[in-house]
């Protein structure tokens, strides 16, 4: 993980719970900023009927979206990730973009039933796993907040399609809006209007990276975007794998205080 305050996260051996979702599939993933600050994973999709280029509204409100969760931060999160082979990991938790970290539970399920459960924790460099604490009750930051720094398991991202969700989620958010015409010239397009938990969403296609995507080809970022700028969903599709990595976000979570023990020494 990425340093943060006076020491790197602990640097102790795996424990016997680790488990290290490995993809060793098709997956070449890479997030990047375009010259318009979106991002952007080198898998591209083929364009859909009834879309279009953005307007200059439609792109201002895409611009903002990244700038609305950094000042709601620290918002509620749920991230959905297929490995393949009918196996799916589910984080629930919180993302703070002030600081750039990330906490919640996850779990991974498979064709027979549930495989493995756990503490997770992230920045903008890596990921930790751990135990829940036995007896543990309340919300994942909170218990985070129990686990000794040796008690976490912790590594740089991989291609696997739960590091490749994580990495773009710390990123999502910005501390000041991307360039709205900048995103227009990149390839962002408008693919329709969508209504989510009650809530009107239209549904874009992010910037695409110059040489990321051939002409006529949409990026396989798509954000879900309301009519205040606010961020309700983005979905990244990997090579490979037919089902979509899905991120959710809840709104505000006033109650969550990220925790600092993977990040601090003692």
């Amino acid at each position: 993980m990425a340093r943060k305050t006076k020491a790197d996260p602990p640097t102790t051996p795996p424990g016997p719970r680790r488990r290290t979702f490995r993809l060793r599939a098709l997956v070449a993933l890479a997030v990047c900023a375009t010259a318009a600050g979106g991002l952007v994973a080198y898998r591209t999709v083929a364009a859909e009927p009834g879309e279009r280029a953005v307007t200059v509204d439609e792109a201002s409100r895409l611009a903002l979206s990244r700038l609305s969760l950094f000042q709601a931060s620290p918002v509620a999160v749920k991230l959905t990730a297929a490995e393949g082979g009918g196996v799916e990991v589910r984080v629930e938790g919180v993302v703070d973009y002030r600081t750039r970290r990330g906490a919640g539970r996850y779990q991974v399920t498979g064709a027979n039933g549930p495989l493995d459960r756990g503490l997770v924790v992230w920045d903008a460099g890596g990921l930790g796993l751990a135990p829940e604490p036995a007896g543990a009750e309340g919300p994942a930051w909170q218990q985070a907040e129990r686990v000794a720094r040796q008690g976490w398991s912790p590594r740089t991202y991989t291609a696997d399609p739960l590091d490749a969700g994580l990495q773009l989620i710390v990123q999502l958010g910005a501390d000041r809006p991307d360039n709205p015409l900048l995103l227009a010239q990149s390839g962002a397009r408008r693919l329709g209007r969508d209504r989510l938990d009650g809530r009107d969403y239209d549904r874009f296609s992010g910037p695409r990276a110059q040489g990321a995507a051939p002409d006529g080809e949409r990026s396989p970022l798509t954000y879900w975007v309301d009519d205040d700028g606010v961020l309700g969903r983005v979905t990244m599709r990997l090579p490979g794998l037919g089902t979509p990595t899905t991120v959710a976000f809840g709104g505000r979570d006033d109650t969550a205080k990220l925790p600092e023990a993977p990040w601090l020494t003692g």
